[in-house]
């Protein structure tokens, strides 16, 4: 649904909006008790049966948005509940990080073959002749599935004239390439975290805005308040992100507006992750393990070893981008504090990693960072063009497309081995990515580089984007048409790959 601006897009912004304005303000952080009246006003329900539950689910969302755990729905606890531990300047949430909210999720029905209206009750009911189970009946001349016996083998939607049958799933549970959606005892949802990769298509794809991932805005403008070096590593996919005005070249300029020191492209980082990618796919494939795979996409990463654990040693090595450029970035302001500011809900997961936690200290996807510009009132008309960026590669910008990072792995190595040829497939969905990954185990992947990307689409796609995908993906071939160089090997950062890509 991104894209399309819908009720449970505007709620989300003035979450994000009020969250980042309560920050900014400090003072008494009890008074977020006002803000679900604030957000949903008035005495009539908008989008629910209640606005007492609409204003409920509010005030859960606005907990998540500071990192805060969803309240237990049998016992009584204010909203404000923990609101002052997490009013510090450092990462806040406890896992876990994608949150559905019981009272908000419609308890949608899970893989159900359905006969509606449109049923014209025809003599020839081809339904009914085709159903290998007997599961479908006439009565008052209409077809009616007995759903106790139907297998759900879609038959009968095949056949029937009208396309008056039809398969209902629930959005989130299609969306999750890793079935993690499973069902409570009341049949609402709930995520098997055993299984969760924080992907976060659950969320962009329920209807009902039920499920939420953790925040850290709170936390971030805490630290820009009290006087941190706070610089901001901006992923490639940003093109297009904040609207129409938002050129790429005011975003820098918008960006300090909200109290950034500095803002620098995660291209520069996808250039060094390419550069070392190439480098170990020229040495390891084959002479080592049979195929690569890419390692930049954290959900597809934990996808893979989760599944197909025996894969673990054939994923890249190289750190991803935003790790390469947040070590850049200390290395040149070792007091720093680095925000990644991206597309995606996993990076959130990434940067907690024992690993990983000094150099990246916030992540904020593209559609929290909105939530800040309005609270802040830019105004991008009014701003001046700040020097724009020139230092990341075409190919480093592409990252942020479906095939992006394999082009890019590509190009390099065409430009230091111009006779070798490299087999390349790319899948985007945790569900293509599988798919990828079992034709690999068959034997049938033998010498090629697999890039896996969690969000069909690549990282336009992701789960913190605010513009549907096409249109992204069209921004950010215009924007690699403007980079001053277009191989990652050109790039003046290459020299210091050794010194930023020790684990």
């Amino acid at each position: 649904m991104r894209g399309i601006y819908t009720s449970v897009t505007d709620i989300r912004r003035k979450v994000f909006t009020e969250i980042a304005r309560l920050a900014y303000e400090g003072g008494d952080y009890s008074r977020i008790a006002e803000l679900p009246f604030k957000i949903i006003p008035g005495e009539v329900a908008s989008y629910r049966d209640s606005i007492f539950l609409e204003r409920a689910i509010v005030g859960e969302r606005l907990r998540l948005a500071i990192g805060l755990p969803l309240r237990p729905l049998d016992q009584q606890a204010p909203i404000s509940e923990g609101i002052n531990e997490s009013a510090i300047a450092k990462k806040y949430y406890d896992p876990p990080l994608v949150n559905i909210i019981k009272f908000a999720c419609n308890a949608c029905p899970d893989n159900m073959v359905k006969v509606t209206d449109s049923c014209q009750g025809c003599l020839a009911h081809p339904c009914k002749e085709v159903c290998p189970k007997g599961a479908i009946t006439i009565e008052k001349g209409k077809s009616v599935i007995d759903q106790a016996k139907c297998i759900k083998c879609g038959k009968c939607i095949t056949a029937c004239p009208y396309s008056a049958i039809m398969k209902m799933e629930r959005p989130c549970q299609k969306a999750c390439g890793m079935d993690a959606i499973e069902s409570d005892e009341l049949g609402r949802a709930k995520i098997n975290y055993d299984k969760c990769v924080s992907c976060g298509m659950c969320i962009v794809n329920c209807p009902f805005g039920a499920i939420a991932d953790k925040a850290q805005i709170f936390q971030l403008i805490h630290a820009i308040n009290q006087g941190d070096e706070v610089i901001a590593a901006v992923a490639p996919a940003f093109v297009g992100q904040f609207g129409p005005k938002a050129d790429p070249s005011k975003v820098k300029s918008a960006m300090k507006q909200l109290g950034f020191a500095d803002v620098v492209e995660v291209a520069i980082g996808a250039d060094l992750c390419t550069i070392e990618e190439a480098e170990d796919f020229l040495k390891k494939v084959p002479a080592e393990q049979p195929f690569m795979a890419t390692s930049c996409c954290p959900s597809w990463s934990v996808m893979a070893k989760k599944l197909f654990p025996e894969f673990e040693s054939y994923i890249s090595m190289a750190l991803t981008p935003m790790v390469l450029t947040a070590r850049l970035i200390k290395k040149e302001h070792p007091n720093s504090k680095v925000v990644f500011v991206g597309p995606c809900s996993a990076k959130k997961l990434e940067a907690s990693r024992r690993t990983i936690r000094s150099d990246v200290d916030f992540v904020l996807t593209f559609e929290e960072i909105m939530g800040m510009f309005e609270a802040k009132e830019v105004d991008f008309d009014s701003l001046q063009d700040d020097t724009p960026w020139q230092d990341g590669s075409a190919a480093g910008r592409g990252f942020a497309v479906g095939g992006g990072v394999a082009q890019a792995v590509i190009d390099v190595i065409k430009k230091t081995h111009p006779d070798k040829e490299i087999m390349v497939e790319a899948a985007q969905g945790l569900k293509d990515c599988r798919k990828m990954l079992m034709m690999a185990k068959l034997g049938k992947r033998n010498g090629y580089l697999l890039e896996g990307m969690g969000c069909p689409g690549g990282c336009v796609a992701g789960a913190g984007t605010l513009e549907a995908v096409p249109k992204s993906a069209a921004n950010i071939n215009k924007y690699k048409s403007e980079a001053p160089i277009q191989n990652p090997i050109d790039s003046k950062y290459a020299n210091r790959l050794e010194e930023v890509s020790e684990h």
